[in-house]
């Protein structure tokens, strides 16, 4: 049998491609004839630079400021084929939640920024790139992009900078940038944000989003995506980028589609599958894309919190815990890599 495993990241505890070699190893123990193609997935997050560069392009490394300040060595990937060259950027890379050097406070909620984002885009015009991808997710800040104007030299310079340039923002998160599901009240929290910290925080973005508006020509914080990244969804439409999910990103540029047509089998997985897988995640959109040629897709998550009817609705044949063979949450997530070879090696055993 051919077997495709092409898992997302596990949250904090494994990366995409980790996750795909881990289920690989288990998989061959216990089918050791199958044949497996490995294509670690990302929705843009964290790890996206990662996954594409397993499979092309050139890795570049640029120094940038932080989300702090502090200047931090970030990853992003240049691939020049067919006469056309793609920067593709990972914003958690200069403003992530793991570049605060520490928890997350409402006093780094309210001073982490995307400088270095802009840098990175910078950098990425400098080197040539035609169009430059922007993987959102996983950031520590909520600026509403100006941090990346202000990296990129200011607005007019932005605008001039990036007018040549196709510009895709890469996230499956549909909030706008304002109100109740909006960058500040969504995702503000996870950034540090108490309940004052969101409210500074939704008075600053309503301020800039008057800003973006008039360089956009258009109410840019109604727009879905603007919320994403705490809001640097918002500057890049602002300056012509196209929403496109990250998943369907990963899938064109590797091939995906046809990689999944000659295969019998889908593994995929990632740390929680819930509500949200089903919401144009990796998982759904692998799911969908195996549906649709009637290959039987399984899911291997961290935790399983859908029911049988809503797995079975969502095309997904079947989806299992690595704490069936952890026994617990803690032990699933301290020992992650072991525990998910040995779930796979269970399930391929099995199938």
């Amino acid at each position: 049998m051919k077997a495709l495993i092409a898992p997302d990241s596990f949250g904090d505890t494994l990366t995409a491609v980790a996750a795909a070699e881990a289920i690989a190893a288990g998989w061959t123990l216990g089918r050791p004839a199958d044949e497996l193609s490995l294509a670690p997935q990302s929705d843009g997050g964290p790890g996206f630079v990662a996954v594409l560069a397993s499979r092309f392009g050139d890795v570049q490394t640029t120094r940038v400021s932080g989300p702090l300040g502090a200047m931090v060595s970030a990853h992003w990937l240049l691939d020049r084929r067919d006469g056309r060259s793609i920067a593709y950027i990972e914003c958690a890379q200069a403003c992530g939640l793991h570049q605060l050097g520490g928890s997350p406070t409402p006093r780094t909620a309210l001073t982490a920024d995307t400088f270095g984002v802009g840098e990175l885009v910078a950098a990425a015009v400098a080197a040539g790139a035609d169009q430059i991808v922007v993987g959102l997710g996983g950031s520590g800040s909520t600026d509403g992009g100006r941090g990346l104007i202000d990296g990129l030299g200011g607005l007019a310079e932005a605008a001039r900078l990036l007018g040549p340039v196709q510009l895709v923002a890469a996230s499956d998160v549909e909030n706008p940038l304002l109100g109740p599901e909006g960058a500040a009240a969504v995702f503000g929290p996870q950034k540090g944000a108490d309940p004052a910290t969101v409210a500074m925080l939704e008075e600053g973005l309503a301020d800039w989003a008057q800003v973006l508006s008039g360089l956009a020509g258009r109410d840019i914080s109604v727009e879905p995506g603007a919320g994403a990244a705490g809001g640097l969804g918002a500057a890049l439409l602002a300056l012509g980028a196209q929403r496109v999910p990250g998943a369907t990103v990963i899938a064109e540029a590797t091939g995906q589609a046809e990689i999944i047509a000659g295969v019998d089998l889908v593994i995929t997985g990632e740390g929680k599958c819930d509500e949200q897988t089903l919401k144009g995640k990796v998982v759904a959109a692998l799911t969908a894309a195996a549906r649709g040629r009637g290959i039987p897709t399984i899911v291997l998550a961290g935790q399983v919190a859908l029911t049988p009817a809503q797995l079975a609705e969502a095309g997904i044949t079947q989806a299992r815990s690595i704490v069936e063979v952890a026994g617990s949450v803690q032990v699933a997530m301290d020992d992650a890599e072991n525990q998910l070879e040995k779930l796979a090696r269970r399930v391929a055993e099995a199938w």
